[in-house]
């Protein structure tokens, strides 16, 4: 038996829709999974195995194949985990089938069958929203689900409360208000205020008229005369965040969501100091699967380069295109990919080698 069912993959900071075919039939028991799925993709096989057996249902001894649609496109992650046990209980006449054409799935799944948290959210809910069905997804998801107050998403906690959802036995929940109403937006804060430095009065006299006036900045001095310490306090003077800024930073760091960059900025502008021994594909982005570089990362915030005369030569070229263009393009065999990137950089380093050239303090 042949069952469908919905749910959305990344491609940059956007999510396309993709499309899941279940076919169930007659000879040896296993799972085969097409459709260019990466190895987290693979390895669902056993996930949902044990997700579907520990959450009280039979799993088949049958052939089953698994169609990610369109099949030209790469899909990574567990987030598939979900959609894929789902549309195999459908198939097995756990779930009726009409019940899943309004619905698309998003999540991880853990062998116990509760769902786990999965990245990406925001630009899955934008995607979903403009099909008009309604996304489930992990409770876990909640808060980021949250900052749009329409957003078209059902959580759930646990694989058999989306069975019993979906058999009209129990409702699921929805996200909690939104972070944000607007066009209200909280009081800014900033972990650094600027209003704490004491003296500097050329520096920050600088640093107002480069943030009026959108420019970029470099800070020339020995160590300790406060390069970095003004940095990080520059974003507590920029404009307070509109709403297509917040939502574009939210769709930037839940797509990036990775131990370093868990936290997505919500009251304030992002600040990005990457190590100078970063390399171009870290500062633009990169790799197989593209993900966004501390250049996106720093949208519509502050990207501060410390110690920029020890940053290498082909990593400080990358920055010349976002600058001018505000956007960072990756190109792959499949496509371009376009990433925003406007940001303000600030840099600062040392005036010689030894960093007191000039200095009337030695």
């Amino acid at each position: 038996m042949t069952s469908t069912i919905y749910s959305t993959t990344l491609w940059g900071i956007d999510a396309l829709p993709v499309q899941i075919e279940v076919d169930v039939s007659a000879g040896l028991p296993q799972m085969t999974l097409v459709g260019l799925p990466d190895q987290a993709v693979k390895e669902s096989k056993e996930r949902v195995r044990a997700a579907i057996k520990n959450s009280g249902f039979p799993f088949p001894s049958k052939k089953i194949i698994v169609n990610l649609a369109p099949a030209d496109m790469k899909k990574e992650g567990p987030c598939f985990d979900l959609p894929i046990a789902v549309v195999i209980l459908a198939s097995l006449g756990h779930i009726r089938q009409e019940r899943l054409t309004g619905y698309a799935f998003l999540g991880g799944l853990a062998l116990d069958g509760s769902l786990r948290r999965t990245k990406g959210m925001i630009p899955a809910i934008l995607g979903i929203k403009e099909s008009n069905r309604y996304l489930i997804a992990p409770f876990d998801n909640e808060v980021e689900a949250g900052i749009l107050s329409d957003a078209p998403i059902l959580l759930a906690k646990t694989l058999t409360e989306v069975v019993r959802f979906l058999n009209e036995e129990m409702p699921l929940l929805q996200p909690r208000t939104a972070w944000i109403k607007w066009p209200q937006i909280p009081h800014f804060t900033c972990a650094f205020d600027f209003q704490d430095v004491k003296g500097q009065w050329q520096a920050k006299r600088a640093m107002e008229v480069a943030v009026s006036g959108a420019h970029n900045l470099l800070m020339v001095g020995p160590p300790g005369s406060g390069k970095s310490m003004l940095a990080s306090r520059l974003p507590g003077i920029l404009p307070e965040l509109s709403q297509d800024e917040l939502l574009d930073i939210m769709k930037i760091y839940s797509t990036a969501d990775s131990p370093g960059n868990s936290r997505t900025p919500m009251d304030r502008r992002p600040f990005r100091s990457p190590h100078h021994t970063i390399s171009p594909a870290g500062l633009a982005g990169g790799g197989p699967f593209p993900r966004p570089g501390e250049i996106t990362l720093s949208h519509h915030g502050v990207l501060f380069l410390d110690e920029l005369s020890e940053f290498r030569k082909d990593a400080l070229e990358t920055l010349r295109a976002p600058l001018e263009d505000g956007k960072v393009v990756i190109s792959r065999a499949k496509g371009s990919l376009a990433f925003p990137a406007r940001f303000m950089l600030v840099a600062a380093m040392n005036p010689c080698k030894c960093g007191f050239l000039g200095s009337v303090d030695i």
